[in-house]
């Protein structure tokens, strides 16, 4: 069996397995996302992820501060009224909640994930196949990408600063990466996991963080057209659509620019308590 760090010989692979939505969780709260296409009832995971459910539902009221981005100062309004859905991929979700209408808005803070990896199942999945190389939820496409994202976090978690010190731990590198799982190469990477997050998996129907890497949440959200078992543990699901799907699908077939943004807007009119 060849090194595990002889990179240039690994083949890549992709996965297909999916995964099946949940029931709801008795007690959590329904709200109505209403926008130019038609009304999304979504139901929201306050029992797993109650940070991530209280700043959506302050934001929708216009109970939480944010800041203006034209203004930059600190203001109370209903945040979501009049955003738009500013990303939109077929067959993969639809996205909004930017203030700015081009995905690089927020409201002027961020907070961490509510994730539970082991609920999600990435403690029991290998990083690394000594055979097929670098699992594909990483996306790795290069050997450069994979020292980039699996290795270098690695040796820093390792404390591996310089070729001579990876010379003389190559055998413990292999040790480490024959043993690595998901959990702990996106661990490596700044993600933090808890046993109180969600456990939810980023299925059809889920409504989830959007974000810039660990611990970067704000105002942005997504919803699956697909399942997207690649994204688990790195958004935290919090809701999942419980009725209206087919306007989440109709909004996921508007026609788009090359940026994926709808040419024609399409708005969230509200996001208000289901009466």
């Amino acid at each position: 069996m060849k090194k595990l760090l002889c990179l240039a010989t690994l083949i890549l692979f992709c996965g297909t397995a999916g995964v099946c939505a949940t029931g709801a969780q008795t007690g959590n709260p329904l709200y109505i996302i209403k926008t130019s296409q038609g009304d999304i009832e979504v139901e929201l995971f306050a029992d797993v992820a109650p940070v991530t459910v209280q700043n959506f539902i302050d934001l929708a009221a216009g109970k939480k501060e944010f800041t203006d981005p034209a203004t930059r100062k600190k203001v109370k309004r209903p945040f979501y009224d009049g955003l738009i859905f500013h990303r939109v991929i077929k067959k993969f979700m639809i996205q909004g909640g930017c203030p700015l209408g081009d995905g690089t808005g927020d409201p002027g803070y961020r907070f961490e994930d509510e994730i539970d990896a082991d609920a999600l199942g990435l403690d029991k999945i290998k990083a690394v196949d000594p055979q097929r190389g670098p699992h594909p939820f990483f996306g790795i496409r290069s050997q450069r990408e994979f020292q980039m994202v699996v290795l270098r976090p690695l040796f820093q978690k390792m404390g591996i600063g310089s070729q001579e010190d990876l010379d003389k731990r190559k055998a413990d590198v292999n040790v480490a990466l024959a043993g690595l799982t998901l959990k702990q190469a996106y661990e490596n990477m700044g993600y933090r996991y808890s046993t109180k997050g969600s456990g939810q998996q980023p299925v059809r129907g889920a409504l989830a963080m959007a974000n810039s890497g660990p611990n970067t949440n704000g105002s942005q959200f997504f919803i699956n057209l697909v399942d997207t078992p690649w994204l688990a543990g790195k958004h935290t699901v919090f809701g999942r659509v419980a009725g209206g799907m087919a306007v989440v699908d109709k909004i996921g077939q508007v026609p788009v620019t090359e940026q994926s943004k709808p040419t024609e807007d399409v708005t969230i009119i509200s996001i208000r308590p289901k009466p």
